[in-house]
């Protein structure tokens, strides 16, 4: 995303982007395709994040319903298998790829190295929780912006000319559009807008199928994955494969495991993996009869989607103009700086 939005199509500069990526950072949820929605917003207002958003997901939710009809099919199946074994590999080489292009932009002096070597050692060796580090790096930064502001003041190279990849669409210096101020009647319309989809959508299951009915607990459930885990997939799994496996019971250890081998070989956020899981919870519990199976993998996969993603749109478009008003105060960023230097720490663990 970096190197196509910010040095080839300059749609936002390196201060913008960093500043949207560090606030996606400390909200529950999966970050990149909040940062999606963020950015797509701040271009083309509340449709933009909205396509942004959902086009980031659309993809990867039709490729995992198709092998997840496949796996729960034809079982393992050796080619399927060889493959996404094969592509284990280059996913690590790209998340330490991930790892080194962010440190290299935010790891700027003793400071920044500091709080990314805390946070791996609390995080890989003290097996501390990601919400603790994020609170701790935040605290740090805020203190440190007080102390020695121009240690946390953010920002990655030094503006767009020096960066040479020339001006963007949104600049550093370019000023706030006005549909990204905040207002409180504004933020009132979006929560109140979004509240009444939710239950919507939550009645309607309820209302068909009863409280209790697996379609129902999908939906429930992974409401309260996407408001509760901060730090993006690898914080949301632990507890998906908890509750999935030793709550619900809707799948085996085993399941639960080739589900995540599917969701981490294949493009697209990592937490997509819910829809595996969306998909075999609903086939095995055939909750629209045995001779249904496919259409109820496909009903619970779209469950399983549509409530992890619904609270990630709310955040950035209730919480974009807030986020976009501090831009460049340092009382705000420099908190932000703090926990962008420990999320490296963090990812380099992973």
């Amino acid at each position: 995303m970096h190197q196509e939005l910010v040095e080839r199509r300059r749609w936002i500069s390196e201060q913008r982007f960093l500043h949207a990526l560090n606030y996606c950072m400390t909200l529950p949820g999966p970050e990149a395709q909040q940062l999606a929605t963020y950015i797509g917003w701040l271009m083309h207002r509340t449709w933009g994040g909205i396509v942004a958003g959902v086009l980031f997901v659309l993809p990867s939710l039709f490729l995992l319903i198709g092998l997840s009809w496949i796996y729960m099919t034809w079982g393992n199946v050796p080619i399927i298998a060889g493959v996404l074994y094969g592509i284990k590999p280059a996913v690590t080489a790209l998340v330490l790829f991930a790892a080194w292009r962010i440190g290299s932009r935010t790891l700027r002096n003793a400071w920044m190295w500091a709080i990314a070597v805390a946070a791996f050692i609390a995080i890989f060796a003290l097996k501390l929780p990601f919400p603790a580090i994020v609170l701790s790096a935040g605290l740090i930064g805020y203190l440190g912006g007080r102390i020695a502001p121009g240690r946390f003041s953010l920002g990655g190279m030094h503006g767009a000319a020096a960066s040479g990849f020339g001006r963007a669409v949104i600049d550093d210096d370019t000023p706030t559009p006005a549909h990204a101020l905040f207002g409180w009647g504004r933020l009132a319309g979006i929560i109140a807008v979004f509240t009444l989809l939710w239950c919507a959508a939550i009645g309607m299951l309820t209302g068909a199928f009863g409280w209790p009915a697996t379609l129902t607990q999908i939906g429930w459930f992974f409401t309260k994955a996407a408001l509760l885990t901060f730090g993006g997939a690898y914080a949301v799994l632990p507890y998906v494969y908890q509750a999935s496996v030793e709550t619900y019971q809707w799948l085996t250890p085993a399941q639960m495991i080739d589900g995540l081998a599917l969701g981490e070989t294949t493009p697209g956020p990592l937490i997509m993996v819910v829809a595996f899981v969306g998909f075999v919870a609903a086939w095995a519990n055939q909750v629209f009869g045995p001779d249904n199976l496919v259409l109820a993998g496909c009903a619970g996969a779209v469950a399983a989607t549509f409530f992890t993603f619904l609270p990630s749109f709310l955040f950035i478009l209730a919480g974009g103009p807030l986020v976009e008003s501090t831009h460049g105060k340092l009382a705000f960023t420099a908190p932000l700086a703090g926990i962008t230097a420990a999320v490296v720490g963090v990812i380099v663990s992973l």
